[in-house]
């Protein structure tokens, strides 16, 4: 399983971190070349699910009643056969189990992406109305219960055995009563299967929430369609896995004053071999995960790039490079010279682990120097630091000299060093500094290795501390 970037929400404030989810697989089974069901179940042994399934269903009474069984789980597919003949006039029984039960028209309805915002702290407010309402529950529990509101509070309640079944009565009821859920939260107290996204998505619902987990298609098809997907939401904390802007906009006081945010997605990506903007991670691209923290953050987003009309579907200005082919160094002046703010806080587009709270503590010692940079255990952070419109000259000296190193200038402006004792306590793992660079280093990031290593800091870094050594002190 690989992680997916999620923002932590707790005591008023929020963390990036990663988390792995429950892993989701669709199987249709085709027996006698009948395509019958299909399970929704966890990838691993599915032989023996499949022949569970049928044994317990009445289909086969003994191991020797299967002929053949072959099941690839990346087409979704076991085909299957059986001595005995499959019985004419089968009707199914629609179950309250995870899994088990029946759906039809699996696929998620064609509708705009909403860009409502909710609060926090009306969310928090909504899980709580629930719960008062959850009469059943408190009587004998054993049974799920599921709500479904406003900003303005709630709107509809209800309780079932069966998760799925609370989704149904809620869609009935506002049927029923001419009600319009679009842009409205759901609150469901099961796990968040893809079939409960989808039941999300007709209904138009703008968040979906719970107090369990989320599997992995489910994050996925919430990316797709829009909604924010909020889970382990228990008393005053959660967890957000889709769209975190649209709940962190309306909790942070205010953007950081004075700074503009800048993407460097100009590199060659030699040794990737492929864009490494354009990477998909947790249902977005390296990117959007970047471009949605930046907005939430600074009131001004630039992306440095040659080629523009790659992110035609980013919202903000793009520029180009003054100084053409010639490294981040460029990248950095062409996002300062661009910039309507006195300084620009810098990030590669290959740093998909942007920490907010470390960005604004790196950003509250603006008035500190020329540049803010943060050391880390592995050197110092160019591609993560705040640098002054007042370093624009001596930058464009260093490129008219045919001087690609970032820290070239260092020692003819003021450089504040922030140590990582003064910054560690947002981000002990530095995964904020992490940079994918090869795809090993991704392949490993998709297999969920989180933990930053030695190897996976650029020569550029370790070059760099090396260089501004020489200038600090």
């Amino acid at each position: 399983m690989h992680p997916f970037i999620i923002q932590r929400y707790q005591d008023g404030k929020i963390k990036t971190e990663s988390r792995t989810v429950v892993e989701e697989c669709p199987v249709t089974l085709n027996i006698n070349g009948l395509d019958l069901v299909t399970l929704v179940a966890s990838p691993h042994q599915l032989n023996f699910l499949i022949i569970g399934f049928l044994y317990l269903q009445g289909f086969i009474s003994r191991i020797e009643d299967i002929e053949t069984l072959g099941v690839c789980s990346e087409q979704g597919v076991a085909r299957v056969r059986l001595v005995p003949e499959i019985p004419k006039g089968l009707r199914p029984t629609v179950t309250t189990g995870c899994g088990g039960g029946i759906s039809y028209n699996l696929s998620l309805p064609a509708q705009a992406i909403s860009s409502m915002s909710y609060s926090c702290d009306g969310l928090i407010e909504l899980l709580k109305q629930m719960h008062e309402k959850a009469l059943k529950y408190a009587e004998h529990g054993g049974i799920h219960s599921a709500a479904i509101g406003t900003k303005d509070g709630l709107l509809l309640d209800c309780e079932d055995i069966g998760r799925h079944n609370t989704v149904d009565r809620l869609a009935g009821e506002a049927l029923f009563r001419g009600l319009d859920l679009r842009e409205t939260m759901l609150i469901t107290s099961g796990r968040i299967s893809s079939e409960m996204v989808i039941k999300a998505a007709r209904l138009g619902v703008g968040l979906l929430a719970s107090r369990s987990t989320p599997s992995d298609q489910a994050v996925k098809l919430c990316q797709q369609a829009g909604i924010v997907l909020v889970g382990y939401l228990r008393g005053g904390r959660f967890e957000i896995f889709t769209y975190p802007e649209r709940l962190q906009s309306v909790t942070r006081k205010q953007r950081i004053s004075g700074v503009t945010g800048v993407i460097l997605a100009g590199g060659e990506s030699r040794r990737m071999g492929s864009d490494k903007s354009l990477l998909p991670l947790s249902g977005a691209r390296f990117i959007d995960h970047i471009y949605r923290t930046f907005s939430q953050l600074f009131d001004e987003v630039l992306i440095v790039t040659n080629s523009p009309n790659l992110y035609t579907d980013i919202p903000c200005e793009k520029v180009q490079d003054v100084f053409r082919a010639q490294g981040s160094l460029a990248g950095i002046h062409a996002g300062l010279n661009a910039a309507n703010h006195p300084r620009i806080f810098v990030a590669g587009c290959d740093m998909p682990f942007i920490n907010p709270t470390l960005v604004e503590r790196i950003c509250a010692f603006a008035d500190s120097g020329d540049i803010i940079i943060p050391h880390s255990k592995n050197g110092y952070e160019p591609l993560h630091a705040v640098y002054n419109k007042d370093c624009l000259e001596v930058m464009a000296g260093a490129l008219n000299a045919g001087e690609k190193r970032i820290v070239s200038f260092f020692g003819k402006v003021r450089v504040h060093e922030m140590s990582v004792e003064s910054w560690e306590d947002c981000d002990p793992q530095e995964l904020s500094f992490r940079n994918i660079n090869t795809p090993e280093e991704y392949f490993h990031l998709r297999l969920g290795s989180v933990v930053k290593s030695e190897a996976l800091k650029t020569s550029d870094n370790m070059s760099s501390h090396n260089e501004l050594q020489k200038h600090s002190g």
